[in-house]
């Protein structure tokens, strides 16, 4: 891609549209960087700033940026591209200039976690990756780098995908898929479809890492499933052993904090993604010993009398919650609650019914929630998380798991889910 004495525009002055920017002017473009705010900082020297952009200040240009975080759906977008010979997003840019392997990670659930591993299994097997897109760093920070990274771990979100035209990784992960950001779309099949863009552009040399059963049309790639719930897929998991056929790789239970269906299976895409770039099993075996999953990820926290204390308060919606929920196989201690959003719990309750032992309930929607659940598990409302903890505590016997899944906002009680998290973690190591 040609860039020198071109004019780039780019939408949005967050870190992806400075990182867009400082790569498009290292190759020499003229670069403008516009955004709705009415100050923009930190921008690198020679490009010029446009604060306080509207539609009505859309200019022509020969290549727009639209960073992530902008709704291309938008009347901003939607003027700015009608001046430009080429509308891209910010992984677009990068790819662009980048000369090595890409593993690239979508889904609804699981992506941070899914990326980590790669990016750690890689490492292993003697790459030199970096985790980036929408976990780590902007891609185009990482493409600037001398030398380059042999391998992206590139977490893409549907946001991202939006805006790609030639992007083509060498393995594709489908992770999952459950509506989300309808704040965004204009209906799910918009968001879907955002999402299968990541195999738009693969061939027959690629790969696709998919889900066992998932309703999805892959591309041209060669496909690797995996799954928790049919052991005809290529990789198999009952949650604590990861097999491959017969061959048992990985028992998540000896030297890794990984616990959960879920987790199970954010580990088999990493694996089977890794090996499909000529990883040696030898390799993942080793990446694997000692990780912990990313804080407040249904986070082992401690094994206290036979029971497992989880910290997912990550979950700050109800689809985590549901995820949480589904990836367990002991008998549930559920601690819910926090902030009162308007979230409808409704559909979650026959899998209440049918997973959770007991519910512990808190903050400022405890007592309505209580309301709904008490009627199919065991319940009791209380004030404080502090309260909670010891509640759950005295409710669960050996070999069950107490998980701590909000399923809403912490903003009643804590400034946001990581140090909601650390307190309930810092309360289970008090516990005696």
């Amino acid at each position: 891609m040609e860039l020198k004495e071109r004019r780039v525009n780019i939408l949005g002055a967050g870190r992806s549209g400075r990182a867009a920017a400082a790569l498009a002017l290292r190759e020499g473009a003229r670069v403008h960087v516009y955004d709705a705010s009415e100050s923009i900082e930190n921008l690198p020297s020679g490009v010029t700033a446009h604060p306080g952009a509207t539609p009505e200040s859309a200019e022509a240009s020969d290549v727009l940026v639209v960073s992530p975080g902008v709704d291309t759906y938008g009347s901003l977008v939607k003027a700015f591209s009608a001046e430009a010979g080429e509308t891209i997003g910010e992984i677009e840019l990068a790819c662009r200039f980048y000369q090595g392997r890409i593993i690239a990670i979508t889904g609804t659930n699981g992506k941070t976690t899914t990326t980590e591993l790669v990016e750690r299994i890689l490492r292993a097997g003697g790459e030199e990756p970096a985790a980036c897109g929408n976990y780590g760093v902007p891609v185009c920070e990482v493409v600037m780098r001398d030398p380059q990274p042999t391998v992206l771990a590139l977490e893409a979100s549907s946001f991202q995908l939006e805006t790609i035209v030639d992007f083509r990784p060498d393995v594709a992960v489908w992770l999952n898929f459950a509506p989300d950001h309808m704040d965004r779309y204009p209906d799910v099949d918009s968001y879907r479809e955002a999402k299968l863009r990541i195999f738009t552009n693969q061939t027959a040399s690629d790969t696709v890492v998919v889900r066992h059963g998932e309703p999805i049309a892959t591309g041209a790639g060669r496909c690797v499933t995996f799954s928790t719930e049919d052991d005809s897929a290529d990789w198999f998991s009952d949650g604590q052993r990861i097999r491959h056929g017969l061959e048992e790789v990985i028992d998540m239970h000896q030297g890794t904090h990984l616990r959960g269906l879920h987790n199970a299976e954010n580990a088999m895409a990493a694996i089977a993604a890794c090996e499909a770039l000529g990883v040696s099993r030898d390799s993942v075996v080793k990446a694997f010993d000692g990780y912990a999953p990313p804080r407040h990820r249904c986070e082992l926290v401690r094994i206290l009398d036979g029971v497992e204390w989880l910290n997912d308060s990550k979950a700050t919606n109800l689809h985590a919650l549901e995820s949480a929920l589904r990836s367990q196989t002991r008998p549930i201690v559920l601690i819910a609650g926090g902030k009162e959003k308007g979230l409808d719990y409704r559909p979650l309750l026959p899998l209440l019914k049918e997973r959770a032992a007991a519910v512990v309930t808190f903050g400022e929607i405890g007592q309505a929630l209580a309301d709904l659940v008490g009627e199919l598990s065991p319940c009791e409302t209380v004030e404080t998380l502090a309260e909670a903890v010891e509640s759950a505590h005295a409710k669960a016997v050996a070999g069950a798991t107490v998980l701590f899944s909000p399923g809403t906002s912490s903003f009643d009680q804590f400034t946001g889910y990581e140090q909601r998290g650390d307190a309930f973690c810092q309360l289970v190591h008090q516990l005696r």
